[in-house]
């Protein structure tokens, strides 16, 4: 029987809502970096990836160009996946600590990815339009993960995202909570806390340490109630 998770990122996967995110991918699938031109590019939107009963929800940007873009699973197949599934790895949430592809054996314990878009975008920034183009989509993970107690907002723009996303649900606090590493705040039966991204930038900077990283995956499974 399949899932109606699975079902949900079968249409996400044949969204057609943002023609110049499709065009994008389309072309970047096609032009390739250098070192995947071997490779054939998945090229399209990319939907979540994890445990149906998980009870963390873990929200990024977008794909990246030549990650999700190129492999077809969230987060795989670049640096900032690297960050991410070690993190999880270490947490207890992945059976291994990378990802490369669909097809590499990953499994996910209690814990779902996905985007706030799910196309990569040009300069890997989405319109706001894009963003909210996608809304749909978080609102019906939200409701099939009926267990999710947790979310895990990796950047400022996955911060926003989700906040937008759960005052579409009735989930509204004021003033608007402040991201920040670690930040968390309570939305109805929901707890968000926020992180850094695991983007190159914050890594090579020393802005997000992997200790960083592991003490909101620490937070976030005492919310839980995972530990």
């Amino acid at each position: 029987m399949v899932q109606p998770i699975h079902t949900l990122g079968r249409r996400v996967v044949a969204c057609n809502r943002c023609p110049r995110l499709r065009t994008w991918c389309t072309r970047v699938a096609e032009e390739k970096r250098a070192a995947y031109r071997e490779e054939t590019y998945w090229g399209k939107p990319v939907p979540g990836f994890g445990d149906p009963k998980a009870k963390i929800f873990i929200v990024g940007l977008a794909p990246g160009a030549h990650g999700a873009n190129r492999t077809g699973r969230m987060f795989s197949g670049d640096r900032s996946g690297d960050w991410l599934y070690g993190a999880m790895h270490r947490a207890g949430l992945a059976n291994q600590p990378l990802s490369t592809g669909r097809d590499d054996g990953l499994v996910l314990e209690h814990a779902y990815v996905t985007n706030i878009v799910r196309c990569a975008p040009p300069g890997n920034k989405p319109t706001t339009g894009e963003r909210d183009a996608c809304i749909e989509y978080f609102h019906e993970e939200l409701r099939l993960l009926d267990r999710v107690r947790v979310l895990i907002a990796l950047g400022g723009f996955a911060w926003d995202g989700s906040l937008r996303a759960l005052a579409g649900q009735g989930q509204v606090i004021k003033p608007k909570p402040k991201f920040g590493h670690a930040a968390e705040t309570k939305l109805g039966p929901y707890t968000l806390i926020g992180s850094y991204h695991p983007s190159q930038q914050n890594t090579f900077t020393g802005r997000l340490t992997e200790a960083m990283l592991d003490r909101v995956f620490t937070l976030a499974k005492k919310r839980a109630e995972l530990d």
